[in-house]
């Protein structure tokens, strides 16, 4: 066990680490005293009259130690607040893509607010049937918190939650689209279109999210996600991200954690590469289709991408064994 878990203090901290000021200044421990527990390490200050065990801060990644930080300003305002925009879509699972962990997003259930250290308090009431308890405290619900997103960080931030909650079941695409209808009025409420057009729940990476941006962005042909190539006996050679039947044309998007994800038991990354090449030589050898491998540095260069895969689609494929 870490040493700070040893330390007294940590029997005054909440399951999560957390200890606000207000409650150690009730129990005995005076501003000086947090002040010396922070500069020996046991402490790390959250934000303004809120600390948290470093031992605990330390073992999270950047995701948790934004959750830390929202734990503790929920606290603080109990329930006159919800988490909401990238708060509420990390808290239910989302990803941190295009997210500010930097600063907790806080919707004042009775409107108004300001902002405060490390919170963004957004002006706005929530109807009945958008917020929802999260261990004990309001967010705002998949469907509200996508769209805040989308509003707030762009259409990139947005398309990518909107892709993980329908892909996990959290979102329909109605409740999308009757959310966005009733944001019609919002700031940057225009970004809606294009995530409500391209939102697809078959999309299983941020990485593939991200590509079927750049492809709609680029004027290019809407591929078929999740499409499986089949030799001509109808036996199944595999699936892949991204295809173009008609030009028989394969795009897959190479992010470490699509290995990850697909990893067999025992087996290395390393491994998994290696077993990805061969498939994909299986399904060139078979079906004579193109294939195009896009990775993080690609997305980065959406024009030059955008022109390769175009110059792919106007090529004839090879024939097939």
């Amino acid at each position: 066990m870490s040493a700070t878990h040893d330390h007294p203090v940590s029997q005054l901290c909440d399951p999560w680490g957390i200890l606000l000021r207000r409650d150690a200044v009730e129990m005995g421990v005076d501003d000086k005293a947090l002040a010396r527990l922070t500069h020996a390490g046991v402490l790390v200050r959250l934000r303004q009259g809120a600390y948290c065990l470093r031992s605990t801060y330390q073992a999270a990644d950047e995701a948790g130690r934004h959750l830390l930080l929202c734990r503790a300003a929920l606290l603080q305002y109990a329930d006159h607040v919800c988490l909401s925009h990238a708060s509420s879509c990390l808290a239910q699972g989302g990803p941190a893509y295009g997210s500010d962990l930097l600063r907790a997003h806080l919707t004042h259930l009775h409107g108004g607010g300001r902002n405060g250290a490390r919170i963004s308090r957004h002006v706005g009431g929530c109807r009945v049937g958008e917020v929802r308890r999260w261990h004990g405290w309001w967010v705002t619900t998949p469907a509200r918190a996508v769209v805040e997103v989308a509003c707030a960080d762009g259409v990139g931030a947005g398309l990518v939650q909107a892709n993980h909650f329908l892909r996990a079941g959290l979102l329909l695409p109605d409740e999308l689209a009757q959310q966005a209808d009733a944001a019609l009025r919002w700031p940057g409420s225009l970004r809606l279109h294009p995530v409500l057009h391209l939102a697809d729940g078959r999309l299983e990476s941020v990485g593939e999210t991200l590509t079927s941006l750049l492809v709609f962005r680029a004027g290019l042909p809407r591929p078929e996600p999740q499409w499986e190539v089949r030799d001509h006996d109808g036996t199944l050679l595999g699936r892949v991200d991204f295809a173009w039947p008609e030009h028989r044309l394969i795009v897959e998007f190479d992010g470490r954690e699509k290995y990850l994800h697909h990893r067999r038991e025992g087996e290395s990354i390393s491994d998994a590469v290696a077993r990805e090449k061969r498939r994909e030589d299986l399904i060139r050898e078979v079906t004579g289709w193109r294939f195009v491998r896009l990775t993080w540095a690609d997305l980065q260069t959406p024009a030059r991408t955008a022109e390769r895969i175009r110059r792919a689609l106007a090529a004839p494929a090879a024939p097939a064994a």
